[in-house]
């Protein structure tokens, strides 16, 4: 249990290194969830899927600077407060491996704080209570045994592929990256150009469901853009 608390921990430190608050928060202590339980109803949730599963939830006492960070009242309505929460979200989850972090959304989470297996820290300004996070992780030792109850029935691996073939995944092309503060996002007019991490010519990124499958480069195929695929990666490739 050491073991586990000390990713929860770590998560929660990852976490308040990158939130944007205008006072640095600290974390201060693992607290009874029903501390946090008033602020349930309006906390924004994110899932990490990787070796373990971890579900995290931030909560806050006051959300008025997340919502002066995203603009609140502007006109370009740009960044939402959980595009300002992305970074932090990911900071935390990096702890738990290589994985994928799902979108961020604002959303109720009782049955979270209901759940024993639930670690909430306090996160503290220095006077008070700022802001709780809570964690969840989900193991899958047992994912072996949950596939052979789903394709139970002594089947072929052709055949149990077969059951899941028509099934539509999302497939991405990515030609670079970047990050941009919130002033910068809020400033973007047409005719702005944003520099990206990756120089013209170098391969794209293809990305099935998120995860880094290929390299390719960008084709014109008859008016619109294609990508031919220029390189598959292993499974140890795309996570790294």
């Amino acid at each position: 249990m050491s073991i586990t608390l000390t990713k929860h921990e770590m998560s929660a430190e990852r976490l308040v290194e990158e939130l944007p608050s205008p006072v640095a928060l600290k974390v201060v202590a693992l607290v009874p969830a029903r501390s946090a339980a008033a602020y349930a109803r309006q906390a924004v949730t994110a899932t990490f899927v990787g070796a373990v599963t971890a579900d995290l939830a931030l909560m806050l006492s006051d959300r008025t600077f997340l919502d002066e960070a995203a603009g609140a009242g502007s006109q370009l309505g740009h960044v939402s407060v959980t595009d300002v929460l992305r970074p932090a979200m990911e900071s935390a989850s990096s702890v738990f491996g290589a994985g994928v972090l799902s979108d961020l959304r604002e959303s109720d989470v009782s049955g979270l704080l209901s759940d024993p297996d639930t670690a909430v820290f306090e996160l503290s300004d220095g006077s008070n209570a700022a802001a709780w996070f809570a964690v969840r992780l989900r193991e899958h030792s047992n994912s072996q045994e949950r596939g052979g109850d789903l394709f139970a029935g002594g089947d072929t691996v052709a055949g149990r592929l077969g059951r899941i073939n028509n099934i539509e995944m999302a497939l991405t092309v990515e030609i670079g990256r970047t990050r941009m503060s919130v002033r910068d996002v809020l400033s973007l007019e047409p005719g702005k150009i944003i520099e990206l991490d990756r120089s013209a010519g170098a391969p794209a990124d293809v990305l099935l469901n998120g995860r880094l499958i290929a390299h390719g480069e960008v084709v014109v195929l008859d008016q619109d853009y294609a990508v031919r695929i220029t390189r598959i990666l292993d499974v140890a490739e795309g996570l790294s």
